[in-house]
């Protein structure tokens, strides 16, 4: 990786703190089908939303474009840490 890991993730902690949104971890690994995925998981207090994520998204892909950590192509995985529970 050209950059860090870790200053990125600060990066986008910083962007979505206004926001009240937490970044449980920032992960980048292979997949077994051979793809990078940058995964970044989300929580806020009281749980997080689809839309919130969507929101989050829109905020953290140019500072991932911008970083240019990597010149390897990958797939941006923005999750919520509640994924698979219903929050209804």
């Amino acid at each position: 990786m050209k950059k860090s890991l870790e200053e990125l993730e600060s990066l986008i902690k910083k962007a979505l703190e206004s926001k009240e949104i937490l970044v449980d971890s920032v992960t980048y690994e292979k997949n077994s089908g051979n793809y990078h995925v940058l995964s970044v998981v989300l929580d806020k207090v009281g749980g997080i939303d689809l839309d919130t994520v969507v929101m989050a998204t829109g905020i953290i892909n140019p500072i991932v474009d911008d970083y240019d950590f990597t010149d390897d192509s990958y797939i941006l995985d923005v999750t919520s840490k509640e994924r698979g529970v219903d929050n209804e």
